[in-house]
């Protein structure tokens, strides 16, 4: 089975359609899938649903899907450092489905596990829990969250080998291996790939099982937030 592609571009084809769900791997401008997103962009693909922490910045990541009014709702935990977003929001023009983050997780990881939802106490109280259903468990109350699985997955790994073994780097590993895994479709982008069995079984951070398509590219090292003193 062919896994790697040429391109972005390339690897999208068949793909994307209108209105479709997509999860979305990163954690502010760390370990987003940058190339995809530019490609998805350039698609064209519209009325999407996007599962991510959050929206990117205005002028990078997902805010570029933002920018040219593809996304219809975003299901995210965190959306500053973003004018745009915030722009649509409240104009009535962006859906948000507010999640706490360990939520939010969780929500990609059981719906990549096949679990239909789940019971947590996060939430218990606030405008999170309206119209979910309430349950008690010794004496606690939960409220139930639905898995997420999305008709696309799009992830940023640092090295794969050809079979999509993924290895992450440090923090970038993030919401990655989670969204991944919730995808009916998952493409990654990778720093490099490396040839097949040169990857350490014991620090592969997510199978290749989970990968159906990969490219390599080269990735931007933004940083989000500078803070700088007076010398």
């Amino acid at each position: 089975m062919k896994k790697v592609y040429d391109s972005a571009a390339e690897a999208l084809v068949g793909a994307l359609f209108d209105g479709m769900t997509i999860a979305a791997g990163g954690f502010g401008l760390c370990g987003i899938p940058e190339l995809l997103i530019a490609a998805i962009r350039d698609a064209g693909t519209k009325d999407l649903t996007v599962a991510s922490n959050n929206a990117g910045v205005d002028d990078f990541g997902l805010g570029l899907l933002l920018q040219t009014r593809q996304v219809k709702k975003m299901i995210s935990s965190y959306v500053g450092e973003n004018a745009e977003f915030m722009r649509q929001y409240l104009s009535g023009e962006l859906e948000l489905e507010f999640n706490p983050q360990g939520t939010l997780a969780e929500r990609m990881r059981a719906g990549g596990a096949g679990i239909p939802g789940f019971y947590t106490k996060t939430g218990v109280g606030t405008v999170i829990a309206e119209g979910k259903e309430h349950k008690e468990f010794d004496g606690e109350t939960y409220i139930l969250e639905r898995g997420i699985v999305a008709d696309l997955a799009i992830v940023k790994a640092w090295k794969a080998d050809d079979t999509g073994n993924l290895v992450f780097r440090k923090t970038a590993r993030n919401f990655n291996p989670n969204a991944a895994t919730c995808g009916r479709i998952c493409i990654a982008e990778v720093e490099e790939i490396v040839p097949r069995g040169s990857l350490d079984p014991d620090k592969i951070h997510l199978p290749g099982i989970y990968v159906h398509r990969l490219i390599q590219g080269a990735h931007e090292k933004r940083i989000e937030q500078r803070t700088v003193r007076a010398a």
